[in-house]
């Protein structure tokens, strides 16, 4: 039988050397943990975490009319951004439903980068040749010729602002360019934990992985050090704390932006010079008549944990389901994501999840569990 050989990040050699449990995701062998999740998760919190997540994509789009594709294919408008800025978007089909949510750098007025999700890289490349038109401008995959680690935590701006005092004055979703000992690299105040933070992306291999290492965190294999490596058992109890959709659960090709609550993330009236967008006319109708489901916070009754696409219950009617749960490490709570009807998607109203083999009281409330 053939096997898939799994792609490697250029930190796969420090996962190895630290004792990473290795899985599979998206087509990449990637750290599941390094020691317990739960501790990792509270590192995250209490201090600094360093995740991988170099598996995302990173595309290039350069040329005159880079901004107006964009435009084109983004939910959030692309016009008018400024350099260094970071926009939250979506990429929908023509129903409205999500086909990724991405993050879109302006590096100059005609040079923009793409970072989406590890799974979606290569449908969003198909879905962008197959609607080019004649929009003029270069597409340049930049995954495999890059990596890119987030750290996350309350210490990690004053660790990292040795560096450059740039780094602190840095706002959300903005980001900067710093050369250290000539390595390019782009520093975002970006992230998906709930944490404060940076997201790094390095133009450089394997070879450089561990210098980079080396540079933004000398302390990181010490007993005390403030930032330790943490896997993506971690960084998904995290976003399930702050309540940040993840594709294939909260968004998917069936569900739409707007029954997710990323309103912000969606602006159906763009300025005329940005031009319509791809999905615009079926998130027109699903704003007018209002979305059938939303999705919404669950506290369960217990400490079992609610997960994917178990049934929840209003009274004996099944009113829908959930698509992320966990025992929070921070709340010492089970809580999860779900989508329901739209008139029991208000907060306190009382549902049941259907677990397993027994069922849980659970109460609506507001997101994110943790601010």
């Amino acid at each position: 039988m053939a096997t898939t050989t799994l792609n490697r990040t250029p930190f796969h050699a420090f996962h190895v050397d630290h004792g990473a449990r290795m899985v599979d995701f998206a087509g990449w062998e990637m750290p599941l943990r390094y020691h317990s999740i739960i501790e990792e998760h509270r590192q995250t919190r209490r201090s600094g975490g360093l995740f991988d997540v170099s598996h995302m994509g990173r595309l290039r789009f350069c040329g005159r009319d880079a901004r107006a594709f964009l435009d084109r294919v983004c939910t959030r408008q692309i016009l008018g951004m400024a350099d260094g800025q970071c926009r939250y978007s979506l990429v929908c089909n023509d129903q409205g439903g999500c086909r990724d949510d991405v993050l879109v750098y302006r590096l100059d007025e005609d040079d923009y980068l793409m970072v989406c999700n590890a799974a979606n890289r290569e449908k969003l490349l198909e879905h962008f040749a197959r609607v080019k038109g004649d929009f003029v401008f270069k597409l340049d995959d930049r995954t495999l010729s890059s990596g890119m680690v987030a750290i996350q935590g309350p210490q990690v701006i004053g660790l990292l602002s040795g560096y450059s005092s740039e780094i602190a004055s840095l706002k959300r979703f903005r980001f900067m360019r710093l050369n250290l000992m000539a390595l390019e690299l782009i520093i975002s105040r970006t992230g998906y934990t709930g944490e404060d933070g940076v997201e790094v992306i390095f133009w450089a291999g394997s070879v450089l992985a561990k210098s980079i290492i080396k540079l933004l965190l000398k302390d990181v294999d010490s007993a005390g050090a403030a930032v330790k490596p943490a896997g993506l058992g971690a960084r998904d109890t995290l976003r399930i704390e702050a309540a940040m959709p993840l594709y294939g659960h909260e968004i998917t090709e069936a569900i739409d932006p707007l029954s997710a609550g990323l309103d912000f993330a969606v602006k159906l009236e763009k300025d005329e010079r940005a031009g319509w967008f791809i999905g615009q006319e079926a998130l027109q109708r699903i704003r007018k008549q209002g979305p059938k489901r939303r999705r919404v916070g669950l506290l369960l009754e217990g400490r079992r944990s609610a997960r994917p696409a178990m049934p929840v219950f209003r009274g004996d009617a099944e009113v829908g389901s959930v698509t992320s749960g966990c025992l929070s490490p921070t709340l010492d709570r089970s809580v999860a994501m779900a989508y329901v009807d739209a008139d029991a998607a208000q907060t306190g109203t009382a549902l049941r999840v259907e677990l397993a083999r027994a069922s849980a009281e659970a109460e609506v409330v507001d997101l994110p569990f943790y601010p």
